[in-house]
């Protein structure tokens, strides 16, 4: 029986467990998916140790940190800087470990429908891993990114730097934080939603619940909103590919 599995921290709100878990019944494959809750990233040694794993998940907030520890990255995922699937390969008494983004697949699939020629520039909220997939997304398809950090950082804009003005210039907004997750749906990032417009585009890359905070707020204003839902099982899908390539 094949081992796959998610690193992460916390993992109690997993979609990829029950993803991948149907998947395997429903296509009779002999494998199993489970969760690995890391305490810190330098657990990573002891868990591929014990566990004869086919392939891993990776999410927050370990995307960028286990990169250290891998052999390989492919091109996109160095281009990005983060990885969110790890592919095991054992050659002999050999075990190769090769880092891929597959965030970049189920991001651009979900958001290209939806785009239109208004969306120029794009504001991303947060400065993890999935920001860095979604700044070299938005890049590719020739959109302007800013970064939105709770801190002041060089390059970047905080919370407050949100004028009428930079709101009116960025019709794109991604949220590309953990903020409004279930159970804590009750809190959405910080932006000033009055200056939304039908014109604006909210992408949140939270799935559950179905309309954050950040998305309702969005609609209310009368712009469309897109929740992560898609890019997750598109980076699903994209992940069994590369395990099975």
């Amino acid at each position: 029986m094949r081992q796959f599995g998610l690193i992460g921290l916390p993992l109690a709100q997993s979609f990829s467990k029950k993803y991948f878990t149907a998947k395997f019944e429903q296509e009779g494959i002999d494998a199993r998916y489970e969760l690995y809750e890391l305490q810190d990233i330098a657990s990573f040694i002891l868990l591929i140790g014990q566990v004869e794993l086919s392939g891993l998940n990776v999410t927050i907030p370990y995307k960028e940190k286990v990169i250290p520890f891998l052999d390989e990255l492919d091109s996109t995922a160095a281009a990005i800087g983060a990885v969110n699937v790890i592919k095991f390969t054992r050659k002999e008494d050999s075990l190769i470990l090769k880092g891929y983004n597959s965030d970049v697949i189920g991001f651009e699939n979900s958001l290209t429908p939806f785009l239109k020629p208004n969306h120029t520039k794009a504001l991303i909220l947060g400065t993890g891993g999935s920001s860095k997939a979604i700044d070299y997304v938005l890049r590719k398809l020739g959109i302007v990114t800013m970064f939105v950090s709770r801190t002041a950082k060089p390059g970047m804009l905080t919370y407050s730097q949100l004028t009428p003005e930079v709101m009116a210039d960025n019709q794109l907004i991604v949220n590309a934080t953990p903020v409004g997750t279930f159970p804590k749906s009750d809190v959405c990032p910080d932006i000033p939603y009055e200056f939304l417009t039908a014109d604006h585009l909210l992408f949140d890359v939270v799935y559950n619940p179905a309309e954050t905070l950040f998305l309702k707020h969005g609609r209310d204003q009368g712009a469309v909103g897109i929740n992560g839902e898609a890019m997750l099982i598109g980076q699903a899908v994209a992940s069994w590919d590369i395990w099975n390539d």
